[in-house]
């Protein structure tokens, strides 16, 4: 039977949209949110504690396994909740399948490189790579 004038509206509709996979995707998202803001605390309160924001101190308080692992989680949390947030704002506003395609992968790897960046930075603080 195909939908022609003859199909209710109801009939015209079902099977069109998505209905099934956007909450995997909210809830990701905020809990992404919740992980942030938790990490985002947890540094405010560490820089604030600590007894100076020195050169010397901040690298000491990251080569400690209580300073370095939330900052490491805090970075990829980052960059995957920002890539996240950018592709809904490209997925709602850039409405030509090619340019969205291209805009997004744009995105995935300026986010995977900063990412990696960040997290190369970090390494070489946390195992004492010097210059």
């Amino acid at each position: 039977m195909s939908l022609g004038d003859s199909a209710s509206p109801l009939g015209k509709v079902r099977g069109l949209g998505s209905g099934h996979h956007g909450g995997h995707h909210w809830l990701t998202e905020r809990a992404a949110s919740i992980a942030l803001l938790l990490l985002g605390v947890w540094l405010l309160a560490s820089l604030l504690y600590l007894p100076a924001l020195d050169q010397r101190t901040l690298t000491e308080w990251l080569r400690a396994p209580s300073g370095a692992v939330p900052m490491i989680l805090f970075v990829v949390v980052a960059f995957r909740h920002a890539l996240d947030g950018l592709k809904v704002v490209v997925d709602d506003y850039v409405h030509d399948e090619g340019n969205r395609f291209a805009v997004n992968l744009l995105l995935l790897f300026a986010a995977v490189g900063g990412g990696a960046l960040a997290l190369w930075a970090l390494a070489r603080i946390i195992f004492g790579v010097t210059a």
